[in-house]
């Protein structure tokens, strides 16, 4: 199931209804108009939501449509409008929810780099957790409470830095899209080794041999130098983590240089 908006958050919301806000934010938010006396609703939007994220979760996000919902809730599709106005507006929630509140371990700050490499690797624990995420493209910058708790995370790693807003957030979605394409290869890498039984260390072994027979040095003389040194060899069972780990120092690195040039005198 997906995790629910904490109790002060719907507080914090239903103080905000005083305002008027757009209906699509406002579920979101789980920002509820006052509850009418009579029979309590069924449905609600977490109910929904809840129950396209498990759909997404079971079958993947191609199966998530409207009456596939509603049929999961044994209910009409037109009683979903209530709750949610459109497929895309469902997306957004979901994506939202899945996401989750920011884990524990976000907590408090410390060196930014250390804050922000952890930032990162709890971010591909929830693209693990939800493969379909990243297909969803998001529709703008965060804007429910769950994205914008991972953003306030983010921009709090960097806190101890002397960097300006501006390049607070361009570090952290640099960071965050880098986590993106990373949770996106490592999926295409997995479809593409199914009914093959190997994994991705066996199968760059086999990648590796191959080449080594085909590419011509003469033609190709680094990729030949490549294929037969043997980097392939023995990449060992965490390799995608391993290369991972070095995307991202990369990318730590360049922000580093960021850091070290705002604190310069």
């Amino acid at each position: 199931m997906a995790p629910r908006i904490p109790a002060s958050r719907t507080e914090v919301g239903q103080a905000m209804d005083q305002e008027r806000v757009p209906q699509e934010l406002a579920r979101l938010w789980r920002i509820t108009p006052d509850a009418k006396r009579g029979r309590p609703a069924r449905l609600d939007v977490g109910t929904v939501v809840d129950a396209a994220v498990a759909l997404a979760d079971r079958e993947g996000i191609a199966a998530v449509t409207l009456p596939r919902v509603a049929e999961a809730l044994d209910v009409t599709k037109m009683s979903l409008y209530r709750h949610v106005g459109s497929k895309d507006e469902l997306l957004d929630l979901m994506r939202d929810a899945a996401q989750g509140p920011v884990p524990a371990s976000l907590a408090g700050t410390g060196p930014w780099r250390e804050r922000l490499r952890l930032w990162a690797v709890e971010q591909l624990a929830v693209l693990d957790a939800h493969p379909w995420l990243t297909e969803v493209q998001p529709s703008g910058p965060p804007n429910g409470p769950n994205g914008i708790d991972w953003f306030d995370a983010g921009l709090r790693t960097m806190r101890p830095t002397r960097l300006d807003w501006g390049a607070k957030v361009g570090a952290i979605m640099i960071v965050s899209g880098y986590v993106l394409s990373a949770a996106q290869l490592a999926q295409s890498l997995a479809r593409g080794r199914e009914g093959t039984g190997l994994d991705q260390a066996a199968a760059e072994r086999e990648y590796g041999h191959a080449m080594a027979r085909l590419v011509d040095p003469e033609r190709f003389p680094d990729a030949a130098a490549l294929f037969s040194g043997g980097l392939l060899e023995d990449t060992g069972e965490d390799t995608g983590e391993q290369d991972f780990a070095f995307g991202l120092d990369l990318l730590l690195d360049g922000v580093a240089v960021a850091v070290a040039a705002a604190e310069a005198p």
